[in-house]
């Protein structure tokens, strides 16, 4: 694609597939080296962003193996559906654990070494959700309203140190995390595909390109805030 980030090192969760896997071939092509991690996948570490310590771990071997920290995309994340009655224990801390916990433990980590860079970027993944709600998403809607709040607030606390701070709200994406509700409510990803101004259903693609933006050079005064892609969802009525 172009140069924009050469000589800079990510680090991508949730990068064996989806939006993470397009990310981190996004900033590779942009001239990044990109360290990924996902539970499964073709990825430089296999790991779960829950499991304590861990994200210490990873920023830690980021660091020694490519030589420092300039982007972290924790883009890892999960989303079902279920009533708001069947949201038992277990699930409410599991969905709160990979979508809000592991992001704020992982830039947690990440901290010292973006300190270093002179072009610290973090970029979390929202979603439309982070801004609204939804029958069925309760314990997902929770987690990315927390995830657009805490990107808020670590702007203000990292921005002296130059490191900006955005959070990306993706609509709906066709990746694996989202097929399966597809394929067992076509009404519902008609009702997306129809509601979207653009008239389709967003890709991975879509949402990679915009991060890559975010940790260019071009987007240096760009912190603390959340950014809708989404076709143009949220607009039509």
């Amino acid at each position: 694609m172009s140069a924009a980030l050469h000589g800079r090192v990510a680090l991508v969760t949730g990068a064996g597939s989806g939006i993470g896997a397009a990310t981190a071939a996004r900033l590779t092509a942009d001239g990044a080296q990109v360290y990924t991690v996902d539970r499964a996948g073709e990825v430089g570490r296999i790991a779960d962003v829950t499991a304590p310590g861990i994200s210490e771990i990873l920023v830690a071997e980021a660091v020694a193996r490519l030589g420092g920290l300039d982007i972290l995309v924790p883009c890892a994340g999960i989303s079902a559906f279920a009533p708001l009655a069947d949201h038992t224990d277990e699930y409410w801390d599991q969905v709160l654990a990979v979508n809000v916990t592991a992001v704020f433990r992982i830039i947690r980590a990440a901290v010292e070494p973006l300190k270093k860079s002179r072009r610290g970027r973090i970029i979390t993944i929202g979603s439309t959700m982070s801004r609204f709600g939804a029958a069925g998403l309760v314990a997902y809607g929770t987690s990315k309203h927390a995830v657009l709040g805490m990107t808020r607030s670590i702007a203000c606390e990292l921005g002296p140190f130059g490191i900006t701070v955005n959070c990306l709200q993706p609509g709906a994406i066709e990746t694996p995390m989202t097929a399966p509700a597809f394929t067992a409510m076509p009404q519902f990803k008609d009702y997306w595909e129809h509601k979207a101004a653009l008239g389709r259903l967003g890709q991975p693609q879509d949402i990679a390109d915009v991060i890559a933006f975010l940790a260019s050079d071009d987007a240096r005064f760009m912190s603390g805030q959340g950014f809708f892609v989404d076709g143009g969802a949220m607009q039509a009525q």
